[in-house]
């Protein structure tokens, strides 16, 4: 008989050890008060639907079509036919982006693309530079594959653009990838034209495939996103986009990953990630016919998203700056804002900043190091989805935590 005592020697791997989540982690404490009676105001996850955004009625109508339709068996492995091809016209007519369907992936949402592109991209002792701070799912599978994260300066008093000196530094023999997120979560940066092609001529310079992260690629507030394979030309870029946050369907977790690759250089690397879409058989198949309306269908709804945001963007950005102890750099897409906090010798991180933040006022942001220990270190990043009235009242009790 095995007992107890047994079975706790090395029932769980170090890899999962390693693994951590901060935008979730941080909802544990919350719930505990919550539990108590604690109101709590979540401004920590970037879920559009938590407060006054609503799922376009078009989009909602083609996911029940699909569904009486009888479109609810499994799918092709790479994705819906269908879908991919609107992911295909839906890239060249919004990036400027020129793929071909074939070359298109569907995912369960963009964190699935992540963790496959990782298995197959990242051998042990492998290097990921990723931008300081970066969505923390990049650095945990880089680490959970046997690989080693490096954070690359972004200059904060320059909107967070990446530092090209720096990124050039940390290139080696060991790096397998350069990442941009674009617009960034979470600093909610906005990089322009020169700036990507910058990043591919590194890339390319160092024979060096780019992992690029256009999400919220329709949620800026001045320029447009500048796609990066809509510059690369022969440089490989592996481009990741997803339904989530410009279509407002979070909950679906439909995303795609596609390759630009005109020499065909990605063509192993696309295979062996077609092997673990196989594995795991599909993704949400009535979701993908429903993802393929959205991309095709209607998107007046989305000049309304875009400046009801631009508005508690303004807001965030100047209450903000106009407590003492912090500073923001003003974003131009996404939906974050990504303070500096001056600890002021009262709290020995950010975390702990958070968490007393948290139980004395109720309202929950995600500590900055959780991006990156490095250059996360000493922020915190806030959602600024909340109607106004919600985030006054946060930013209100921000303000009071600090004078006291």
């Amino acid at each position: 008989m095995i007992t107890k005592q047994h079975l706790r020697q090395n029932l769980v791997t170090q890899r999962t050890r390693t693994i951590s989540y901060a935008i979730r982690d941080v909802v544990v404490a919350a719930k505990l008060l919550e539990a108590k009676g604690r109101a709590i105001t979540y401004l920590n996850i970037g879920d559009p639907l938590v407060y006054d955004f609503q799922t376009p009625p078009h989009i909602v109508d083609a996911f029940c079509e699909a569904a009486r339709k009888g479109l609810n068996g499994y799918s092709a492995s790479a994705g819906v036919p269908e879908f991919r091809e609107a992911v295909v016209e839906k890239e060249r007519k919004i990036n400027q982006v020129k793929i071909v369907s074939n070359e298109v992936i569907a995912t369960a949402g963009i964190s699935e693309g992540i963790q496959m592109m990782m298995a197959a991209l990242v051998h042990p002792g492998s290097e990921v530079l990723l931008p300081g701070p970066a969505y923390p799912p990049y650095i945990a599978f880089v680490r959970f594959f046997g690989g080693t994260p490096r954070t690359y300066h972004c200059i904060e008093e320059e909107g967070w653009r990446p530092d090209i000196e720096d990124l050039r530094a940390k290139i080696n023999d060991k790096t397998a990838a350069i990442v941009l997120i674009n617009p960034n979560n979470p600093t909610g940066a906005l990089y322009d034209p020169k700036t990507v092609q910058s990043l591919i001529d590194l890339a390319g310079e160092h024979g060096i495939p780019l992992i690029s992260d256009e999400v919220y690629d329709r949620i800026t507030y001045g320029q447009k996103l500048t796609s990066t394979a809509a510059l690369a030309k022969d440089v490989p870029v592996i481009g990741f986009n997803g339904l989530s946050k410009v279509y407002l369907v979070p909950g679906w977790r439909v995303g795609y990953m596609y390759f630009h690759h005109p020499n065909g250089e990605l063509a192993e690397l696309r295979e062996h990630i077609l092997k673990q879409a196989r594995i795991r058989i599909c993704c949400n198949a009535p979701a993908q016919y429903a993802a393929a309306a959205a991309l095709r269908g209607p998107d007046k709804y989305l000049e309304d998203v875009v400046k009801r945001l631009r508005t508690r963007r303004d807001l965030c950005w100047k209450r903000l700056n106009e407590i003492e102890a912090i500073s923001a750099a003003k974003p131009e897409g996404a939906f974050y804002i990504f303070p500096s906090i001056d600890l002021q010798n009262r709290w020995k991180n950010d975390e702990q900043f958070v968490m007393e933040l948290l139980k004395k006022t109720g309202v929950l942001v995600v500590f900055g190091s959780g991006f990156d220990p490095v250059f996360g270190a000493g922020h915190f990043r806030l959602v600024f989805l909340a109607p106004p009235v919600k985030l006054e009242s946060s930013l209100n009790a921000i303000k009071q935590f600090l004078g006291n």
